[in-house]
């Protein structure tokens, strides 16, 4: 890839205008540009290749303040560790480069999150048949069921949750009935569902509980007539049946395990009426989710249903009767009637989700057909409830109930409560059959049968510390289940160290503040690296003058800022790069460079001058000390016919070449040396066939096809030997010996042998035939040729006669016609 390319790619990917930053990153540390452009790929744009340091650019000044940017940032508590000129946002920085600069790891603050379990009990192995039965709050379902999470800022804490569907447990039913007029037949099948429905459920679980309740409208104008005669019986203008008086909710039966009890008081109910088609079920389901003690819910899972023939009323319809006040969400059961139903507006769908969770209630709607579409739409928004299909007379109910249960028991959804500002969680599912959810997914499993285990990873993360730093808790549950999960969140908003920070200490300038992990923590209107400026301070001409060196106009050298009379110089992107100084006149990065890299890779870069390791010297650090790659084989530096400089020969005579002086390409014997070896790559012939891959693997061998491709002397700036050799089939072969750059030989050598042959009778032969038929072939053509001319020339000659004899054509050779045709001269015959 080209620069331009690659700058390109990288203008449009970051939107930089100017990523030479990246070109400097890979001209330090030597790397192709072309594999630094790879690693650039690899890496995220948040963490891009010598992009700068999150930590330093945080400009924390303090242990805390630096936890809390991410959690790959350390703190160096070492009083020593910054150089002159450096901030105290220096120390903050992440963990590998502050070791790089000088701080040990022992001086290194970097508090990491954890997990601790406070409450673990086992999820329950329970079976219907067991003599022993639980109760409800002895079983357990979900594990482990308390936690304690110390998070740090960035860094997530991840833990596992198990679920496990017990058998035989506990379920409270409690069904609540549409009672208007169009209900009425569905009333006289619904009076024996008790005992029935006891029967159906006792193969799910032995402790079942059913209840019972029944709705119509609001009690007042436009819902129902207010008329004395229609109040006390609603249904007198359509029949003569008898109805019981409007009411809003009543709660008829509260939860028992008596069948016989629910379908006694069933019985005993009346239909009523209303005006209008939606009913007041919003109002009923509210008080059913909010009534507890009313309705018997016990700490198991919940069912209602909810059994109608019509539509419903939601937030904001209450206004046609004058209703304006929105429904507050709580119970107004007075002698099991909803005595409220006057004063507050029908609840909001989002409300009714809301009490519904927090009570752990699932709704299965028993709606005829024709309000499918409308019950399953409200479905979607009302998590862990479900639709069934009533049939005309509701005779389908219990059927409906057992399938709508095990549809609704066969998938657990996660969810959590409201979690604090800056936090985060993500759940992960492991389900049956190995299938893994994440996203909006990794909240659930589904096809869960009675007994079976699946598992969820769930990490939360914090972003940053809470206001003071205080623990919050939420809850993590799943819905339609009692149970949940407690977790407390403990948020690390402070090192260690800081628990030992002396208060107004004269470490901090006679007091001015608090000397904790190696820094003084400024008291408030004070600043410096020593809290020795107030900030009224910071910008006048008397503290500027001690920023300039050598009373020169540049402040800090242009690379730093005055704080309190001291230059506090800037950061640069690239963590490793800084600026130091009394008046951050010296760097790291502006040392000369050998091989593309600092200082020669052999030193390092202190104020702008190498400093070289041991063996090595030069500006750059480029020239070696150590001789012993000069030696020659004889033991000899540069083999006594050049000198030893940088830990490179330089060979005093032209003749002699290599590293060590030791080949002469132009010297005599060169071709015999090198014959066999040549003869053996090149032709597989020769004395040293058998032996040519151990012995012959010096040179590069490159083929031509000619001689002419051969190098010439005149052409090469290194010498050159030309060979020719015979084999010993008398056949000749030719070559050329060099080495390259006094190290690399090369050898060009003819790919064909030439050899001395006698003629060769079959090509003469095959010659002169052929000859002799493209002689005759050429003969037959030209006659060919020279007829079409003749043929050619006697056509146009009748043609030039017949075209003279105009009196032979029959027509009056003074006749003009009257008729005069004209071409547009435009037209192109389309």
């Amino acid at each position: 890839m080209s620069l331009q390319s690659l700058q390109s790619y990288l203008c449009e990917r970051s939107g930089w205008k100017d990523p030479k930053w990246l070109f400097s990153c890979c001209l330090k540390t030597g790397i192709p540009y072309e594999i630094c452009f790879t690693k650039f790929m690899s890496s995220s744009l948040n963490q891009p290749l010598c992009f700068g340091s999150d930590c330093i650019k945080a400009n924390a000044q303090s242990c805390g303040e630096c936890i809390q940017v991410a959690e790959k940032c350390g703190w160096c508590t070492d009083i020593d560790f910054l150089k002159q000129g450096e901030s105290k946002s220096a120390r903050c920085d992440e963990l590998q480069s502050l070791i790089t600069k000088g701080c040990t790891k022992a001086k290194i603050e970097n508090p990491r999150g954890s997990t601790s379990i406070n409450k673990n009990k086992a999820v329950t192995n329970r079976k219907k048949d067991m003599a022993e039965k639980l109760k409800a709050d002895q079983i357990t379902q979900i594990q482990p069921q308390k936690l304690t999470l110390n998070l740090r800022s960035g860094e997530a804490q991840t833990f596992k949750l198990k679920f496990k569907r017990a058998e035989d447990y506990p379920i409270d039913l409690y069904y609540l009935m549409d009672l208007s007029f169009s209900m009425k037949d569905d009333l006289e099948n619904v009076k024996n569902l008790g005992t029935d429905l006891m029967r159906e459920m006792k193969e799910v679980t032995s402790d079942f509980k059913i209840g019972f309740g029944s709705f119509v409208e609001k009690t007042v104008m436009p819902y129902i007539s207010t008329t004395p005669a229609r109040l006390l019986n609603p249904c007198t203008s359509t029949n003569n049946d008898t109805c019981t008086s409007p009411f809003s909710y009543k709660n008829v039966l509260k939860l028992t395990e008596n069948g016989k009890e629910f379908n006694s008081l069933v019985s005993k109910q009346q239909i009523s009426g209303n005006l209008d088609s939606p009913e007041g079920g919003f109002d009923a389901i509210m008080q059913v989710a909010v009534c507890g003690d009313a309705i018997g819910w016990r700490n198991v899972t919940r069912l209602l249903v909810f059994s109608t023939d019509a539509g419903f009323h939601f937030a904001g319809d209450g206004k046609l009767g004058g209703i304006v006040l929105p429904n507050d969400g709580k119970c107004h059961l007075e002698n099991n009637m909803y005595t409220m139903s006057h004063y507050y507006d029908y609840p909001s769908i989002a409300h009714l989700v809301q009490k519904l969770s927090d009570n752990n209630i699932q709704t299965i709607f028993a709606v005829t057909e024709e309000f499918q579409p409308v019950y399953k739409e409200l479905k979607n928004l009302i998590p862990k409830s479900a639709v069934g299909t009533l049939s005309s007379n509701s005779s389908n109910v219990i059927k409906l109930i057992i399938d709508s249960y095990n549809s609704l028991s066969s998938e657990v959804i996660l969810e959590n409560g409201k979690l604090p500002e800056g936090v985060s969680i993500t759940y992960k599912s492991i389900c049956k059959n190995g299938w893994v959810g994440t996203g909006e997914n990794g909240r659930k499993c589904s096809n869960i049968s009675i007994g079976d285990e699946v598992s969820f990873e769930i990490a939360i993360k914090s972003e940053k510390c809470p206001p003071q730093g205080k623990s919050e808790t939420i809850t993590i549950k799943p819905l339609g289940f009692t149970e949940n999960v407690e977790i407390v969140l403990n948020f690390i908003c402070e090192c260690e160290c800081s628990k030992d920070g002396k208060p107004l200490s004269e470490m901090c300038h006679n007091g001015n503040g608090t000397f904790e992990c190696g820094a003084c923590r400024c008291n408030e209107g004070r600043i410096g690296r020593l809290c020795e400026c107030s900030t009224d301070e910071v910008r006048t001409d008397d503290l500027d003058a001690n920023c300039r060196k050598d009373n020169g106009t540049d402040i800090c050298s242009n690379n730093g800022d005055c704080v309190c009379g001291t230059c506090e110089c800037k950061k640069r992107e690239n963590p490793e790069e800084r600026y130091s100084g009394k008046f951050c006149e010296c760097d790291n990065f502006n040392c000369d460079r050998s091989s593309n890299k600092l200082c020669g890779g052999h030193g390092r870069c202190e104020c702008r001058v190498c400093i070289c390791d041991a063996n090595y010297t030069g500006s750059a650090c480029d020239c070696s000390l150590d001789t012993s790659t000069c030696l020659a084989a004889n033991k000899q530096i540069c083999n006594g016919r050049g000198t030893c400089e940088c830990g490179v020969c330089k060979c005093t005579n032209p003749k002699f070449q290599g590293p060590t002086c030791e080949i002469c390409p132009t010297c005599s014997g060169v071709c015999a040396e090198h014959k066999d070896c040549v003869q053996c790559r090149a032709f597989d012939t020769g004395e040293k066939k058998d032996t040519c891959e151990r012995d012959c693997s010096y040179f590069n061998l490159i083929r031509v096809k000619d001689r002419d491709k051969l190098p010439q002397p005149a052409d090469q700036s290194y010498p050159l030997s030309h060979c020719k050799e015979r084999d010993a089939n008398d056949c000749w072969f030719y070559y050329t010996y060099a080495v390259r750059n006094h190290t690399e030989r090369e050898v060009y050598v003819v790919d064909t042998l030439e050899c001395p042959a006698g003629p060769d009778i079959i090509p003469i032969v095959a010659g002169v035939v052929a000859g002799i038929v493209l002689i005759g072939l050429a003969l037959l053509l030209i006659w060919k040729l020279l007829m079409i001319i003749h043929d050619r020339r006697e056509f146009a000659k009748f043609e030039k006669e017949k075209m003279n004899a105009k009196w032979d054509t029959g027509v009056n050779p003074i006749y003009k016609s009257a008729v005069t045709t004209v071409f547009n001269p435009k037209y192109e015959g389309k």
